[in-house]
């Protein structure tokens, strides 16, 4: 399944990130323009200046920039999309077209829901005939040889997601975390234990109180986002 760009990408070169949502580019023609970088983290191994880029260049009224930093070529003939808020784009069109097996059957999906007040937002709901939640984590950490891992930096806000799925699958709920692999080149995927190593241990935790973990493999293209198939998860 692709999942198609809202418009056709244009190519440029890296000249740098910075402040975090900047990025400076050159578009083939030669022209200099500074994007907006859509990811938080820290990208680390996602973009080093001199790489091949994709932006989506929209021209809207009242918009600073002319457009964002969609994808990155970190090796060749290997992409990662950096834009991490597909991740939960491409995973609500999965579950609709019933891509992601071991999340089927269910028939209502919402997204953005908080179980109780005060606690976190999960990313999806998925109910009847019973109910999951289902937390999704974008992975672009390439570590090489095929390997991936999360996070890129340690995440106090993942730490806390562990927390209240434990405690969803202690009350006897199904929970999920599910790793959203844009990266061609990962093929497997482990906690990264030696950035947040309070991340790993909240993970095993995790599973011995129930939550199931889950990766699943998206191909970034110029074109769009290809979703391919279920990825090992290593603790």
């Amino acid at each position: 399944m692709l999942i198609p760009f809202e418009v056709p990408l244009t190519p440029a070169r890296l000249i740098k990130r910075y402040k975090r949502f900047l990025a400076d580019v050159v578009l083939d023609d030669g022209r200099e323009l500074t994007v907006h970088c859509p990811n938080t983290g820290s990208m680390r191994n996602c973009g080093q200046p001199g790489d091949r880029v994709w932006l989506r260049l929209e021209q809207k009224p009242g918009r600073k920039l002319p457009g964002s930093w969609e994808l990155v070529e970190v090796a060749p003939g290997e992409l990662a999309c950096v834009h991490s808020a597909r991740a939960n784009r491409v995973v609500a069109a999965a579950l609709q077209a019933g891509l992601l097996q071991p999340l089927g059957g269910y028939a209502q999906q919402r997204a953005e829901v908080s179980l109780r007040a005060g606690g976190s937002r999960f990313d999806f709901l998925l109910s009847e005939p019973s109910e999951c939640v289902v937390e999704v984590k974008c992975v672009t950490l390439a570590l090489g040889g095929g390997e991936g891992a999360f996070p890129d930096a340690v995440s106090l806000r993942g730490q806390k997601h562990l927390l209240e799925l434990s405690e969803i699958a202690a009350s006897g709920r199904r929970a999920c975390l599910l790793f959203c692999v844009m990266h061609s080149g990962i093929d497997r995927v482990r906690p990264a234990d030696e950035i947040d190593p309070e991340y790993g241990r909240l993970l095993r935790a995790a599973v011995a109180a129930g939550v199931e973990v889950l990766a699943w493999s998206v191909w970034p293209t110029p074109e769009g986002l290809q979703v391919r198939g279920e990825l090992p998860v290593l603790l």
